[in-house]
């Protein structure tokens, strides 16, 4: 039984996703095992909510789950098709928050006592954090793919359905943006 459970750990997702359409559980657990924390990542950050985070990475793997059948081996990965899932699902959420109203997160307070630098490194990435959360949905997205989970651009640019210059584009201007946002926000970064 051992060297059964330490081959199913040894197949690959395309191997994995066989299974998958095959409508094989186990298949989907090992998936999950191995890139769970990748969805949830990019939706913590992007939506600043972990709970709602929690929502997206599910309804990522239960997507990868009823797309099983469509898979095609070779292409670039379950973790690939997971990132561009949970970011157009992020996305998503985003353009309903705008038509729902959005009020804000109230920022978490810590009782313990902080050192002088310790408040100073919390303060600039308070800043940094709403200032990219006040950014354009998309130029929110460039910048937690590229900086947060070091996507190559290539990669970003084919998770944002974009050619590579319009991202790199894109990706310029977040970045000329973060930094005005910052800057006006009087925090050393």
């Amino acid at each position: 039984m051992a060297s059964r459970a330490a081959t199913l750990t040894e197949e690959d997702d395309d191997a994995l996703m066989a299974r998958v359409a095959a409508r094989d559980p186990q298949a989907l657990r090992l998936l999950a095992d191995r890139h769970a924390a990748l969805p949830w990542r990019i939706a913590n950050r992007m939506l600043a909510d972990p709970a709602e985070a929690e929502d997206v990475a599910q309804e990522a793997l239960l997507r990868l789950w009823q797309q099983g059948e469509k898979w095609q081996a070779g292409q670039s990965g379950a973790a690939a098709w997971l990132t561009r899932v949970a970011t157009n699902l992020c996305l998503d959420r985003l353009r309903r928050r705008r038509f729902v109203g959005d009020d804000a997160v109230p920022e978490r307070a810590d009782d313990a006592p902080l050192a002088d630098t310790a408040i100073e490194a919390d303060e600039v990435r308070a800043a940094v954090a709403a200032c990219i959360e006040a950014l354009p949905d998309r130029q929110r997205s460039a910048i937690v793919l590229t900086y947060y989970e070091e996507t190559a651009n290539r990669d970003a640019a084919e998770y944002l359905s974009m050619q590579l210059k319009a991202f790199e584009s894109l990706l310029f201007r977040a970045r000329a943006a973060l930094r005005g946002c910052v800057e006006a926000k009087g925090v050393a970064s």
